[in-house]
């Protein structure tokens, strides 16, 4: 409530149930371990909606707890039929969706996004340039399980390692040799 009252602008506060409910595109930020039960909850008003998967199934020693099965965003995709699973977002760190824009020597982020809806892949892509980003298309839903191995191996090398994930991959123009 104190939240809404401070955005002001007809914010209010709400139970999951209706904020799932009131818009065109629902943010699952939810723990990997929760994130299809609440799902399964809210189907009904996740119909016909795109439905942004930021989540990160990475666990202790930065191992990814998908095994290489079913990502975290399929796993959504199975709980809510009726709604457009995208996966994006789950790169970054929650401070550098602070930043505005988030810019880096000069270059936008680039956001990498998977799914299969064309209008929900389309409005992911309008919400990642409102953010001052650039979007990455990423493939279909089934390869959002590439993301969330790319967050498990960054955050072990930025978190465990102290290492600059960024500097792993050279500039496009070298990238095909």
């Amino acid at each position: 409530r104190r939240l809404a009252a401070r955005l002001g602008g007809g914010a209010r506060a709400a139970g999951l149930r209706e904020a799932a409910a009131f818009g065109d595109v629902v943010l699952a930020a939810l723990p990997f371990g929760a994130g299809a039960e609440v799902i399964r909850d809210l189907g009904p008003e996740l119909r016909g909606k795109a439905l942004i998967d930021c989540s990160n199934p990475v666990g202790p020693g930065f191992r990814l707890l998908t095994r290489g099965g079913v990502s975290a965003a399929e796993r959504l995709a199975d709980a809510a039929p009726g709604a457009h699973v995208v996966k994006a977002f789950n790169l970054c760190h929650e401070d550098v969706w602070r930043m505005r824009p988030p810019v880096f020597d000069g270059r936008p982020l680039a956001v990498p996004v998977c799914g299969d809806d064309g209008p929900s892949l389309a409005c992911v892509h309008r919400l990642v340039r409102d953010a001052g980003c650039e979007p990455v298309p990423g493939g279909g839903l089934e390869r959002a399980g590439l993301l969330e191995a790319t967050a498990a191996l960054f955050i072990g090398l930025w978190v465990g390692e102290g290492a600059d994930a960024q500097a792993i991959a050279p500039p496009l123009a070298y990238a095909a040799g």
